[in-house]
């Protein structure tokens, strides 16, 4: 039996603004790289066992097949004592200067190697989120020209979109090789477009085609004739979209689905955006992406600043948990919840794109490393649900193990069971797939 994954995380973007000259690296503007064995501290005083982290990657990833662990050893092995499951977090908004950004067709293939060379040096790791909110990512540096390349065209979105989608792909799959029995929860916002009145109707539409697209690629799932046109016209070939349709590791995978205040969108007549608040809330969105994919879910991602009355984020706490409870109830699989991030954040008050220094009141604690009210709500409310909540192995073909139980014989027996239904799986594929498939994607 797996229990419910009470989660919290360390933020960690690192993406460049100023045509690549800063870089707004969030471990160093919240100063976890000082304060790391403390974060780990209030981690286990919180009584959560899962933790969404990962080594920084332009620190980490030097160049082709070159390396730099020295923080990541750290680190990984202080969570290991601890027994802190790591859910790892390869690629979070940025990739290394030597890489340029997402508009490189090499990233995939360099990255599905610095994939590979993680999981070789940390065998007992599990838990992957190899690319960060791809669509999001995309989004912010190649069609809003926010981060990164700073791009603002449909041909540099699609190519950054399939550019990450692969590099997340491939990592799966060179994982999978070191690591049978891998788990991947794939951390994505989850959005919606409502339109203003009825002209706003069609754009509105295509943006709620638009947000999928990150997972139906990632997943293997067709997509609607439109979607198809749309990538075809906007730099993707054939090739590469039938890549995505038959190199799928969906039953490896977890739906996380990032949820805030900021997810759904008023669409007027000429395209133009502006939040919407909370309208049909991540109850109902969650249903919507389920209905595509079917897969296991967690709510990955959600916070709220305090307030100045100290209180609106414990609001949202407990408005996020009756939503978890209502897509369980619902009799979807939802096996976790996460409050991002353990705490404070730098400057997410202009999605990083102004490099001011300044403090957003999101964390479980402050950057004094202060419990706030809302890591405090937190805290009771993992206690009182911890053992309510057990997610029947159904949900999940391969279970779960703690650091501690890495080295234990059934797991080793579960390993080798993974990677032959691995093999099957990929022989019956063979023979299903022509790979002289063309046509369109409906």
């Amino acid at each position: 039996m797996i229990y419910f994954m009470f989660a919290t995380g360390i933020e960690n973007s690192y993406p460049t603004i100023q045509g690549g000259r800063v870089r707004m690296d969030e471990m160093e503007k919240c100063r976890h790289y000082e304060f790391w064995k403390k974060d780990f501290d209030l981690v286990r005083e919180l009584g959560i066992e899962y933790l969404r982290y990962g080594p920084p990657l332009h620190r980490t990833w030097l160049g082709p097949d070159r390396y730099d662990w020295s923080f990541a050893d750290e680190t990984y092995a202080e969570l290991r004592r601890r027994d802190i499951v790591p859910i790892t977090d390869l690629c979070h908004f940025g990739v290394p200067d030597w890489i340029g950004n997402f508009q490189n067709p090499d990233f995939p293939g360099q990255f599905a190697r610095y994939a590979r060379a993680f999981a070789l040096r940390y065998p007992w790791v599990q838990l992957y989120t190899p690319v960060n909110e791809m669509y999001i990512c995309a989004l912010f540096s190649a069609k809003y020209g926010w981060w990164n390349e700073q791009m603002t065209t449909d041909t540099a979105f699609v190519t950054a979109l399939k550019h990450i989608v692969r590099a997340n792909v491939l990592a799966m799959q060179a994982i999978l090789e070191v690591r049978a029995d891998a788990i991947f929860i794939q951390s994505e916002s989850t959005e919606y477009f409502h339109a203003e009145n009825p002209s706003a109707i069609r754009p509105a539409e295509i943006m709620n085609e638009v947000r999928f697209l990150s997972l139906d690629l990632n997943y293997g799932h067709r997509v609607g004739s439109e979607m198809y046109e749309y990538l075809m016209d906007h730099g993707m070939t054939r090739g590469e979209y039938h890549f995505f349709l038959n190199e799928t590791r969906k039953h490896h995978c977890i739906m996380g689905n990032d949820y805030y205040v900021t997810n759904e969108h008023l669409v007027h007549p000429d395209g133009r955006t502006e939040w919407a608040g909370e309208v049909y809330g991540y109850s109902v969105i969650t249903n919507q992406y389920y209905a595509r994919y079917g897969l296991p879910v967690m709510h990955t991602e959600t916070n709220l600043g305090q307030g100045p009355n100290g209180d609106e984020a414990v609001k949202w706490l407990r408005k996020e948990w009756a939503n978890v409870l209502r897509v369980r109830n619902d009799g979807l699989p939802i096996v976790g919840f996460t409050w991002y991030s353990l705490t404070d954040q730098v400057d997410w008050d202009t999605a990083l794109r102004e490099n001011n220094g300044r403090v957003n009141p999101l964390g479980l604690y402050d950057l004094d490393r202060n419990i706030r009210p809302v890591g405090q709500a937190y805290r009771d409310l993992i206690a009182q649900w911890r053992d309510v909540l057990p997610t029947q192995s159904v949900v999940l073909a391969l279970p779960i193990f703690p650091p501690s139980q890495q080295q234990e014989p059934v797991l080793r027996r579960v390993e080798s069971g993974a990677r032959e239904r691995e093999r099957r799986s990929r022989a019956a594929s063979a023979k299903l797939i022509d790979p002289n498939l063309e046509g369109d994607g409906t």
